[in-house]
């Protein structure tokens, strides 16, 4: 079994079921409607098992504040503003992004069935999860999925200081004969939750990462959160391609933010506050409109082998294909659970209290 991370004593497990189960039981608690819930849970589980637990239900408390504080609209009108054969503009109306997201990606995938391709701007969102949840959506339907969202300002432009970009994550998912390939990736070095999960355990973060209100390149988390800055995929200056991540960012704001009628990561807000001005842009491309199917999943399963066989350096192992780790990071934790830091648990059930559901049952 393979399992991506670094998992200690200081873990527990929780089955998917019940862990999933708990998310829908504190969300509908809180107003939430049951198909919301259960899209949420879904969104945030999927992160867990696929090992990306910046993502995952550490993220729950989020919502959670959100909700309370009236950042998050419990009853939104999410309506098409316009629309055509193969496009539409969504107003989310503040509505949980998952939800919102969901709905965008389904309409994508209904316009691709019907003209080839489809293309779903959204504006007047919130925090959508993992971007590669709803880009697997149209790979389950044997398309191309592209999910991308701008998110309130984290990253430094290169050349910079101040906090200006989001960590604007863009995915692409495919199809293949076997598991679908699945490009999902911050615009940053690592997307701000990597840092919770380094300040929650009290560790220093790797050097490269992001740099304090100076400018400095720093390891101490606290320096980042206090006035730093996250650095552009490829970090600090040109050399190794931070301005490519820095103009990455500001790609996802154009076809998120600007062509939605929404706005730049600069003026995004917390999910707790209102009009938090997250937006997104989904697109589905139907395989079929440009070659048959089984054609595009036998080449691209063709290319995948091409790549894993290639000369391999003598300091790696393998050559992994993206997604692969955290398809068979989902295998094992279906079987043996997903892991909870302590931490996270302790603050889990302190929403179990307050919101008044039972607290989330740890495996033996």
């Amino acid at each position: 079994m393979f399992e991506k991370g670094y998992i200690d004593e200081n873990y527990v497990r929780v089955s998917r079921d019940e862990l999933f189960s708990f998310v829908v039981k504190v969300l509908m608690k809180l107003g939430v409607s049951k198909e919301g819930a259960e899209i949420v849970a879904d969104n945030l589980i999927m992160a867990d098992l696929r090992g990306i637990e910046s993502h995952g239900v550490q993220r729950l408390k989020r919502y959670v504040d959100g909700i309370l504080s009236g950042g998050i609209n419990l009853k939104p009108d999410i309506r098409i503003v316009r629309e055509g054969v193969s496009y539409a503009l969504i107003d989310g109306d503040e509505g949980l992004g998952q939800v919102v997201g969901y709905k965008a990606m389904k309409l994508a995938i209904k316009k691709a069935k019907e003209s080839g391709i489809g293309v779903v701007a959204v504006r007047n969102s919130n925090h959508y999860g993992i971007a590669g949840y709803y880009a697997l959506m149209a790979a389950e339907k044997g398309m191309i999925g592209i999910s991308m969202t701008n998110s309130r300002p984290l990253v430094a432009p290169t050349g910079g200081v101040e906090r200006f970009l989001g960590t604007n994550p863009i995915a692409l998912a495919a199809p293949t004969k076997d598991k679908p390939f699945l490009l999902d990736m911050a615009t940053s070095v690592v997307p701000i939750g990597k840092l919770e999960v380094y300040r929650r355990k009290g560790k220093p973060i790797p050097e490269g990462w992001a740099v304090d209100s100076e400018g400095n390149i720093t390891t101490d988390v606290e320096k980042v959160f206090n006035g730093g800055a996250l650095l552009p995929l490829g970090g600090f200056g040109e050399l190794f391609g931070g301005h490519k991540g820095y103009g990455l960012s500001v790609m996802v704001d154009i076809l998120a933010g600007i062509l939605s009628g929404g706005t730049w990561s600069k003026h995004v807000k917390n999910t707790s506050e209102k009009h938090s001005e997250v937006d997104h842009f989904f697109m589905a491309i139907n395989i079929e409109a440009f070659v048959p199917l089984e054609e595009f999943k036998e080449k691209m399963s063709r290319m995948i082998e091409e790549l894993k066989s290639s000369r391999r350096h003598k300091d790696f192992d393998r050559i992994w294909i993206h997604g692969e780790k955290g398809f068979l990071t989902m295998q094992t934790r279906l079987k043996i659970g997903i892991p909870i830091y302590k931490k996270v648990l302790e603050e889990l059930d302190q929403i179990a209290e307050m919101v008044g559901v039972e607290k989330l049952k740890v495996k033996g």
